[in-house]
């Protein structure tokens, strides 16, 4: 249970390539922003005739500037994070047999910190703009932040580990580096880098970006269109459910499966403020307006996700809690008993919950979060279809979730043997019952 043995070759390449292209994808999608109205395809193709013109993005750009505000935003966030008012909670065991504690405040600090952008932009202290003025050259601060804090992460594993029996050492230099070596790092009892990072200050800015490019989108056309209404309520529904259930979030693959290397550190840092906001950076310079059966279809579809999405983990959720002695759906909840044993030699038993919507499908939340985003793209329109990069969000998430999903059955089908075999009969279903 937990991380197997060692990478072999291609997973050394798998490593090496993300580490060395990802970091060009988002720069890449913001030339298509600034020189290309939008259309991804023809940026790729100027990209791969003069790769140069990349860099020149950044030219003329208040990078300094960009970085003071970026190093603000990110001390604010810790501040905010081990300082301001919350509560404690527990995740789940780690493979090593640890119980962590978590101090979450996220929903209190969101509100906050949304109360404050809009407050500062009243006084005067700077346009609601600001972001969205400054966004080429934060991009680059982003990287280096990204990069810094996975270097940080890789020596601190080796130098001075928060639980060094939790450590995976993959024997490649490079996949260590991306998947990650320690699986909770810390500093202090509380400053918990997977909970920061996945939650602070990437998701914390989602809303603030959106915002502002909202914002410029007023700016230059002297309206808001009801699209990009749209793409901020949704989203906006979404990142508040994250950190109202914040303590759910402890208890997710994130948290709970993955080590913090590159894979989170620079993901959270740099892929996730610019890649799952380039609904409202596109919407900014290319209005789109919605007649209102698509408005009434979209905030429909995104609605009927999240309510799938919520309704699904508040079910296991509830069951947890009552220790599998609830109703699903108005009958008595039905799972397995799932025995597995921790590194120290402890045994436990996990209960593997098949009623409800979790009787659907392994992970038909699953089907919640691809309807909301693609609510979010279909806000685009036909303009951004042709263009692709609107659309770029549901591609990605699609084939996170389906990536998950298989990493789940390896690590599943190793903690749990022959139970877990049992519960595939009960539930064949992975995603969507008749579809996968």
């Amino acid at each position: 249970w937990g991380r197997q043995g060692t990478a072999g070759w291609k997973d050394v390449i798998g490593s090496l390539l993300p580490l060395a292209l990802c970091p060009f994808m988002p720069i890449l999608f913001e030339l298509a922003l600034d020189q290309y109205q939008g259309n991804i395809w023809k940026a790729a193709m100027a990209f791969l005739k003069n790769p140069v013109q990349l860099f020149n993005l950044f030219s003329g750009k208040p990078f300094w500037k960009a970085g003071q505000l970026y190093v603000f935003w990110y001390v604010l966030n810790v501040a905010l994070y081990l300082f301001f008012p919350g509560k404690y909670c527990k995740g789940q065991l780690t493979p090593a047999g640890h119980l962590l504690e978590y101090y979450v405040n996220g929903f209190q600090v969101w509100v906050l910190t949304i109360l404050a952008f809009f407050g500062c932009a009243y006084i005067g202290l700077f346009p609601l703009t600001i972001i969205a003025d400054y966004w080429a050259p934060m991009l680059l601060w982003l990287n280096v932040f990204g990069y810094t804090l996975t270097g940080f992460a890789y020596v601190k594993a080796h130098l001075f580990p928060t639980h060094p029996d939790d450590n995976k050492f993959s024997g490649s230099f490079l996949y260590d580096l991306c998947m990650g070596i320690e699986f909770n790092p810390r500093i202090g009892k509380w400053f918990d880098f997977k909970l920061f990072h996945n939650g602070r200050p990437g998701i914390n800015a989602w809303c603030l970006i959106n915002i502002s490019f909202a914002a410029k989108q007023y700016q230059t056309y002297g309206f808001v269109t009801n699209s990009m209404i749209i793409v901020n309520l949704l989203q906006a529904l979404y990142v508040g459910d994250f950190f109202y259930n914040e303590s759910w979030y402890t208890r997710t693959i994130d948290i709970c499966h993955d080590h913090f290397g590159y894979y989170l550190a620079w993901g959270d840092l740099v892929w996730l403020p610019q890649m799952y906001t380039l609904q409202a950076h596109y919407l900014a310079t290319h209005p789109v307006v919605l007649s209102t059966p698509a408005v009434v279809l979209l905030l429909g579809m995104g609605c009927l996700g999240y309510y799938i999405f919520r309704g699904a983990n508040h079910q296991k959720d509830a069951f947890r809690a009552a220790k599998g002695k609830c109703n699903i759906w108005g009958r008595p909840a039905k799972f397995l008993e799932a025995p597995f044993t921790t590194a120290d030699g402890q045994h436990h038993v996990s209960q593997l919950l098949y009623s409800g919507f979790w009787g659907l499908a392994h992970h038909f939340n699953y089907v919640g979060d691809l309807l909301m985003s693609s609510a979010y793209c279909l806000a685009a329109g036909l303009t951004g279809l042709a263009d692709g990069l609107p659309y770029f969000y549901i591609v990605y998430m699609t084939a996170l979730l389906v990536h998950r999903i298989i990493r789940d059955q390896g690590r599943l089908s190793a903690k749990y043997g022959p139970v877990w075999d049992k519960y595939c009969k009960l539930v064949p279903w992975k995603l969507c019952p008749y579809l996968w």
